[in-house]
């Protein structure tokens, strides 16, 4: 069975979770497909948006937690060289790989996200959600630290202490406390949620691509710079992004008064 669907509509990648009997949890199969996904996605020029979504009701119930019955009946050093070679030389590829992409990159989620469906969706850059879904990062229960990046962003996204509890704890939360949280950005009914998806993606799409991979180099990059080092690389950038077809056409679409028509080049 494939692990991961790819289609490409109006210039939207769609790349979705194939496992819905097992809640999507993400098996090395599926882990292989998306890392060769998001790496051919950088120098794919046709795709200007990528949406990430889970098949079934469900985005993501976490890591494979059945195959790791297996491992019980390894030694604590085989145990820890096992996971050692399966987070850096797999799961960091990937969310590496999808932070880097230098196009907008939207979660689309329902259901579950838990575990490492936690650590995906906050690695893309915007995340819709449908009402009815739920957040846990529950590395916790199984008496296990989470991985994918999630300690990562927590506290950025949402302080040190709500990130503490929302480990420590493991606690299941709703798409609206995750949105108040700054951990997603927009919650709508459990039935718009692929219209909704769809609308924002190809409104992306449809914008200026090199535009937007600049934005979010400089966002990301932020956090870890003084603010004389952000002002050099903004204008470094903005100087970059001048050079580039739609620039041009959006100074003059500005000073035509109309809408700009980007073509991502």
């Amino acid at each position: 069975m494939n692990h991961l669907l790819y289609e490409v509509h109006n210039g939207v990648a769609y790349l979705t979770m194939n496992r819905p009997e097992a809640r999507n949890a993400l098996s090395l199969n599926m882990r292989t497909q998306m890392l060769e996904a998001f790496q051919n996605l950088e120098s794919d020029d046709s795709v200007r948006c990528v949406v990430l979504q889970g098949a079934g009701e469900h985005f993501m119930s976490g890591g494979d937690v059945k195959s790791f019955k297996e491992f019980t009946r390894l030694t604590p050093e085989q145990r820890r060289l096992t996971f050692l070679n399966r987070i850096h030389n797999g799961l960091n590829g990937l969310m590496y790989t999808m932070r880097r992409l230098n196009k907008p990159v939207i979660a689309s989620v329902q259901g579950a996200v838990a575990g490492a469906g936690v650590s995906l969706a906050l690695s893309c850059d915007l995340v819709i959600a449908a009402e009815d879904s739920f957040f846990t990062l529950a590395y916790s229960h199984i008496a296990s630290s989470p991985d994918g990046g999630a300690t990562y962003y927590l506290p950025r996204l949402v302080g040190t202490k709500k990130a503490m509890e929302i480990a420590l704890l493991g606690d299941r939360f709703s798409a609206a406390e995750a949105r108040d949280m700054g951990m997603i950005n927009r919650v709508v009914p459990g039935a718009d949620i692929k219209g909704e998806t769809r609308k924002l993606a190809e409104r992306l799409a449809k914008g200026p691509t090199k535009a937007y991979g600049s934005i979010k180099k400089l966002i990301l990059q932020s956090s870890d710079n003084s603010l004389e080092q952000q002002l050099q690389s903004e204008a470094e950038i903005f100087g970059t992004t001048a050079m580039a077809d739609d620039w041009v056409e959006g100074v003059i679409a500005f000073n035509e008064k109309r809408k700009p028509e980007f073509t991502g080049r």
